[in-house]
């Protein structure tokens, strides 16, 4: 027998169907973040990001310019199993010429969309509040000048178009997220009043109606950032509140939250109340600092939560680090390839099995089989998995990469 053969019936003597959970793992299409690619940089200008957004690393051969972002993006997908997505920012407009974040089209990301169909994937979509001068005191959308919420209030409606036009070309819903670094440094004289004020920003946003059939609508919260520490506007209570009270979605950045907190831990009490939930996935080390996501005890109780709570096809989920520190197209393809690892690591448990158990309460039995499944041969199903797709086993993907690096990234300068 194979070595997945092996594993299979192992798998198989505790009641996993392996081949279910691969047609299952078929179904996650996880959005790949585009600005790994360039640092978050963009097309608006060559100056790196702003407003509470830092790249760290000065790592050769970042993306320069559409073509290239582009010719990056297709190599990491040919290193990752099965068909995905792509979320873009808003200062990625291709083709671009010159016009302000408030009077962006969809003819300004005709380009992506037609590489989206070349792909065979679908797009979704980030209004980006940060990085612009009417942004470079943290306030956007709770900007008590009116003129300038204005500014940011259109910004935001022509990107839920733009959005929209993506689902209706694609064929496929885009989620159209929304994030604003609006808060303060030092502790404020006023809570309420900032939080007021994004309230009826994003009600006058969401006053356009477009159709559901090509869109999802999200709001994100944070904890805190950077020139933030004291007060963010758009916490996690204010945006659980509004989601709750409008018709968005509530998406949850695992970066966003305080390091002792358990975003996996959120998630049911979202779908208890919400049809649909989103993710943004990043490593925090100690802040929000967006590390490449690795195959640690986080992520795999994440992905855990949305197999047992039979929520796949619930949550929109996305990428979101930034690392600038390594090769870029490694970063992607290891986060990718780790998420995917970590969705297979909750599909091949006995969730009926630990939730009778749990509901018996044989909590001795069921830490016992959860234990012992640590050690079962996840590596053996997922190199099959990888196999099936025609993409490389284990490591042997990053000679690939390091080929890519010296024939393509190490010539941009």
């Amino acid at each position: 027998m194979s070595r997945f053969e092996t594993a299979k019936a192992m798998y198989a003597e505790i009641g996993v169907d392996v081949d279910a959970a691969l047609r299952a793992l078929d179904t996650v299409h996880i959005s790949m973040h585009c600005w790994q690619g360039d640092d978050v940089t963009g097309f608006e200008s060559s100056d790196g990001p702003t407003g509470g957004i830092a790249a760290t690393g000065n790592y050769p051969g970042k993306a320069r310019n559409f073509e290239e972002l582009c010719q990056d993006i297709r190599k990491a997908y040919s290193l990752i199993p099965g068909k995905h997505r792509l979320n873009l920012h808003a200062i990625y407009p291709a083709p671009g010429d010159g016009t302000d974040r408030d009077k962006l089209e969809p003819k300004h990301f005709s380009q992506w969309v037609d590489f989206a169909k070349a792909e065979g994937i679908g797009l979704d979509f980030n209004p980006t509040f940060f990085s612009h001068p009417k942004a470079g005191d943290t306030l956007t959308l709770s900007h008590p000048d009116a003129g300038i919420r204005r500014f940011w209030i259109d910004h935001a409606r022509a990107c839920r178009r733009i959005a929209a036009s993506f689902g209706k070309e694609l064929g496929t819903p885009a989620l159209n997220n929304i994030w604003v670094p609006d808060g303060y440094k030092n502790i404020p004289a006023d809570r309420l009043g900032p939080r007021l004020r994004l309230k009826a920003s994003l009600d006058e946003i969401y006053s356009e109606k477009l159709d559901k059939t090509h869109l999802y609508d999200s709001v994100e919260s944070k904890l805190f950032g950077i020139g933030v520490e004291a007060y963010t506007v758009g916490s996690h209570e204010f945006y659980m509140n509004y989601a709750a009270y409008s018709d968005v979605l509530y998406l949850l950045d695992l970066g966003h939250f305080h390091p002792t907190e358990s975003v996996a831990d959120k998630l049911s009490a979202v779908l208890a109340f919400s049809p649909m939930a989103a993710l943004h996935v990043s490593r925090p080390i100690r802040w929000d600092s967006d590390h490449v996501i690795i195959l640690d005890d986080e992520l795999k109780e994440l992905a855990k939560e949305i197999v047992r709570t039979n929520a796949l096809d619930k949550v929109l989920l996305g990428l979101d680090f930034f690392d600038a520190s390594i090769n870029r197209v490694g970063a992607w393809v290891t986060g990718m390839r780790n998420m995917q690892k970590a969705f297979l690591h909750g599909l091949l448990m006995p969730h009926e099995q630990y939730r009778k158990l749990q509901d018996e309460g044989r909590f001795g039995e069921l830490m016992a089989l959860s234990e012992d499944l640590r050690l079962y041969p996840l590596g053996d199903i997922w190199d099959h998995y990888c196999e099936t797709k025609g993409v490389p086993v284990r490591e042997k993907w990053f000679a690939d990469v390091q080929a890519y690096e010296r024939d393509t990234l190490s010539k941009r300068r």
